[in-house]
């Protein structure tokens, strides 16, 4: 379990593809905190920690998941965002976040208010059903609060202290960004469902 709250942004260093999924490599000041068979949230998608040195982590990503997510478009050099996994003693500044990506999103627009930058995502109805104006999102990882609602999306305000400790200060529009949506809607849902 994660909070969204990044740790890290690191470096896609190496990414290698077959038939059965990627292997990424990630360098990152956050590998010295790993070991083998630990959990970390690479843009919101929850990975293995397969093999870590001083420097740099391993992870392999399923086709589910590179399918489901934007891993699958990621480039050598690209900038991910990081976050170990909660341990029970600490503090939940962020929202409840599994790192299991349901699916993506296109910036459809950026523009300044204020200090803050406004991203405007156009997303599928699938998911557009269990976002609520002031409730959670997590985009790329990143806890954030839905500012507005539209007919195919939703727009965040990015503070600057964001900006500058995510990789969303460098999206841009056309960009795909990975989308977890609040896990107690979609339990709500399914109990509705349930009962009718």
């Amino acid at each position: 379990m994660f909070t969204g709250l990044i740790a890290a942004v690191g470096s896609v260093t190496a990414i290698e593809r077959d038939g059965e999924g990627a292997t990424l490599t990630i360098a990152t000041e956050l590998a010295g905190q790993l070991r083998e068979g630990d959990s970390i949230a690479v843009n919101g998608v929850c990975l293995t920690a397969t093999d870590v040195g001083e420097e740099s982590f391993r992870a392999q990503a399923m086709i589910e998941t590179l399918e489901r997510s934007s891993l699958g478009a990621l480039q050598a050099d690209a900038r991910v965002n990081l976050e170990l996994a909660l341990r029970a003693q600490d503090r939940l500044g962020g929202h409840v976040v599994q790192g299991h990506v349901d699916g993506t999103g296109t910036v459809r627009a950026t523009r300044a208010d204020g200090f803050a930058r406004v991203l405007e995502i156009a997303v599928e109805p699938r998911l557009a059903r269990y976002l609520v104006e002031k409730g959670s999102v997590t985009l790329d990882g990143v806890s954030l609060t839905v500012s507005a609602l539209s007919e195919d999306g939703f727009s965040v305000s990015l503070i600057p202290e964001t900006l500058q400790r995510t990789n969303l200060g460098l999206v841009r529009e056309g960009d795909r960004v990975n989308i977890e949506v609040d896990i107690l809607a979609k339990h709500v849902e399914r109990l509705l469902q349930a009962r009718v």
